[in-house]
């Protein structure tokens, strides 16, 4: 069982990360529906707003709480987000609330002061309305996913990216329901599985950039199918490793090195977009969002003894 404070460190740190990837996954989809949809679409919105408050509870908790590791990882936010967002509304018309960004570039990590015990109660609140939210979201994903697998709808999301959010958000509510039950979560075991998901997520995003780059970026395009293969064996490998002791350090370490090279890869690539020099259909969040998982799993990876 965790402690109050890792309890609260952890759920926080969850928070700030995964309610911003939901609020932008229902933009994301909100973006995608064609005007037959838009019953659809001002869910999605409904959605995203509902994110945005969550979003917003977490970051007033945050400060000087979660770790300065989690802060300075780029995971909750990046020197691109703002203009990333900023561009993106532009494009899409979808609001954003760029107060959020703010807020989160100005969070300190934890200074060594003493926790509060009403902050577990109100983390306790915040875990309980991101199930219940997270839960929502879900089911929306899957009603969508099932009505395009059906040829019942029609959106400009690949099929394999609405089952890739859904599977974020699935382990979204699984680490939630688990830190609830104040279960730990950091053994090698954890870790290791941790991997596995992510290196299956990495290997997607290429696929994704790979499918939405322009034909005439073709030193683009098989950079990512590279990479798209490079994490699609390192997901076998993890895979394998389950139970192999021997075998973790070796793939672990193959996976900060190929992780390390997918986020410089991202993060010239939203550059690129908000600066109009590379050919996408794709507007930039969707590039510092995965930017911002590809800080994200860095960070996971690096409490592994292997790296």
């Amino acid at each position: 069982m965790i402690s109050r404070e890792e309890y609260i460190r952890l759920s926080l740190e969850l928070n700030l990360f995964f309610a911003r990837i939901a609020k932008e996954h229902s933009i994301f989809i909100e973006g995608a529906f064609t005007a037959k949809d838009a019953d659809l679409a001002r869910e999605a919105d409904m959605l995203k707003n509902q994110f945005e408050m969550l979003l917003a509870e977490a970051i007033s908790l945050s400060n000087g709480v979660v770790s300065r590791a989690s802060v300075e990882s780029g995971e909750f936010v990046t020197p691109h987000t703002l203009a990333a967002e900023r561009v993106s509304q532009f494009y899409t018309g979808i609001p954003i609330n760029f107060r959020l960004t703010r807020m989160e570039e100005g969070l300190a990590g934890n200074s060594g002061a003493i926790i509060s015990p009403m902050l577990e109660g109100r983390v306790f609140q915040l875990n309980s309305r991101a199930i219940v939210l997270t839960t929502a979201l879900i089911n929306f994903k899957t009603k969508i996913l099932s009505n395009v697998l059906a040829c019942r709808l029609f959106t400009v999301n690949y099929p394999l990216l609405l089952d890739h959010i859904l599977r974020e958000a699935k382990f979204y509510l699984r680490m939630l329901n688990r830190l609830q039950n104040r279960e730990h979560m950091g053994n090698a075991n954890d870790l290791l599985e941790q991997e596995v998901f992510w290196n299956r997520i990495m290997a997607e995003h290429a696929w994704f950039i790979r499918g939405l780059l322009d034909p005439t970026e073709g030193e683009l395009i098989n950079t990512a199918n590279d990479f798209g293969n490079e994490f699609s064996e390192l997901t076998r490998k993890a895979i394998a490793a389950t139970g192999q002791t021997a075998l973790v350090p070796g793939v672990t370490g193959e996976s900060y090195k190929a992780a390390e090279g997918i986020r410089d890869f991202k993060n010239a690539g939203t550059e690129g977009l908000i600066n109009c020099t590379i050919k996408a259909i794709a507007y930039p969040l969707l590039g510092d969002h995965v930017l911002r998982e590809a800080n994200h799993y860095l960070r996971i990876l690096r409490q592994s003894s292997y790296v």
